[in-house]
């Protein structure tokens, strides 16, 4: 007999600070979604009759409004698995057709805080020749464009570098460095899983050719998420089989999950204003709060170019281990990226924390529903657990 997981058989849940790693599906997105999960469950490439056209209708249209939100026509919108996916096939699939066209590999930039999803595509390709840059950012996560400018070279074909940090939520300034790589002729991908949906992104005005979305952070389904292409950017499949999403993405497209992103979407540019606002309001309220408490704490990141319902801060004194144990049962947070696997954080060590430093860290990110007496609940846990590890 399997195990129940009835509320009966569970402890009562800790306060969830950690909405950067997932978000739960919004109601309206699960509603959005159910017809086509058994009632409208035609395959979207199937359209010899009602059930597939109803399927390509819908992707259509969510594609449309997808695409709408991105500022971007909707043949730019190529729909993957996440942003993992996309991110490998934007860079992976962007340095090979380059390196066909041009009869050899080139080089390629990025950051070394970018997250792994970013970082092991490219290592990859320095395995198949190419030459790989990874810039070190200022002590406060953020990339000087004159640092960019002095790291190109004659073959440089790429640069990534990630709209928002997915650990210190620090926000990278776009726009300068989408000038420097068009005055080189160089393609600037990045990775917005962790800001779009958060704060304003508008592909062109911010000169990107390539961008990678993810559903799940932003109240979607886990499971999706999309890729836009600037149409001159060449770009090789890295599967084939069936020709779908232009031949860069093969295979049967995921309906009710494509219907679910862009109803999160919608969702998100209805209220992200007034979120944003609220969040800071309370991300601020958090970190004066454990201030005014705990005075020695680290902010990791800038304060002033950051996400709003991003906290991530390092606590001197304590052990990293006996501080998680310690907040596992009152709060859901995190050391770092749930992808990082309990490893010292990379992006924090950049920053200049030792390990020990970065076992001790926190991130702490805010959601749609967190309220101000969740924020005094969490300042009052911390700062408890914290008095009470150093007292040992």
């Amino acid at each position: 007999m399997l195990p129940s997981l009835s509320s009966g058989s569970l402890k009562q849940s800790p306060l969830c600070l950690d909405y950067q790693a997932t978000t739960p599906c919004a109601a309206e997105v699960v509603k959005a979604m159910a017809a086509y999960w058994s009632e409208d469950w035609g395959n979207a490439s199937s359209r010899q009759h009602r059930s597939g056209l109803k399927a390509a209708a819908a992707v259509s249209l969510a594609r449309e409004q997808l695409a709408c939100h991105l500022r971007v026509t909707p043949q730019r919108v190529i729909f993957t698995s996440g942003a993992t996916e996309a991110n490998n096939l934007a860079l992976v699939g962007h340095a090979r057709a380059r390196a066909e066209q041009r009869g050899a590999p080139g080089h390629l930039i990025t950051l070394v805080t970018e997250h792994h999803a970013v970082l092991d595509p490219l290592r990859q390709l320095q395995k198949e020749g190419f030459r790989l840059t990874e810039l070190q950012p200022r002590a406060d996560g953020l990339l000087r464009p004159e640092q960019l400018a002095e790291a190109f070279e004659n073959d440089t074909l790429l640069v990534s570098v990630m709209v928002a940090n997915n650990e210190t939520g620090v926000i990278q300034p776009l726009a300068e460095l989408s000038e420097l790589c068009r005055k080189r002729d160089v393609v600037l991908h990045s990775d917005a899983a962790q800001a779009f949906g958060h704060v304003h992104l508008d592909a062109d005005a911010l000169g990107l050719d390539l961008v990678s979305i993810s559903g799940h952070k932003l109240y979607g389904p886990k499971g999706i998420g999309a890729l836009v292409v600037r149409p001159e950017v060449p770009i090789k499949p890295l599967q084939w089989g069936g020709g779908q999403e232009q031949g860069l993405r093969p295979g049967t497209l995921p309906v009710p999950l494509i219907v679910g992103l862009a109803k999160a979407v919608e969702l998100a540019m209805e209220d992200i204003t007034s979120r944003q606002d609220k969040l800071c309001t309370l991300r601020n309220q958090l970190w004066d709060g454990l201030r005014e408490r705990l005075p020695d704490l680290i902010l990791n990141g800038s304060l002033e170019h950051r996400l709003p319902h991003n906290l991530n801060i390092t606590i001197p004194g304590v052990r990293g281990s006996n501080l998680h144990q310690q907040l596992r049962p009152l709060i859901a947070c995190s050391s770092g990226s749930a992808c990082s696997q309990g490893a010292p954080s990379h992006v924090l060590m950049a920053l200049g924390r030792t390990s020990a430093e970065a076992e001790a860290s926190i991130r702490l990110s805010l959601g749609r529903n967190t309220s101000s007496e969740e924020i005094t609940q969490a300042v009052e846990s911390i700062s408890n657990v914290v008095t009470d590890l150093r007292a040992r």
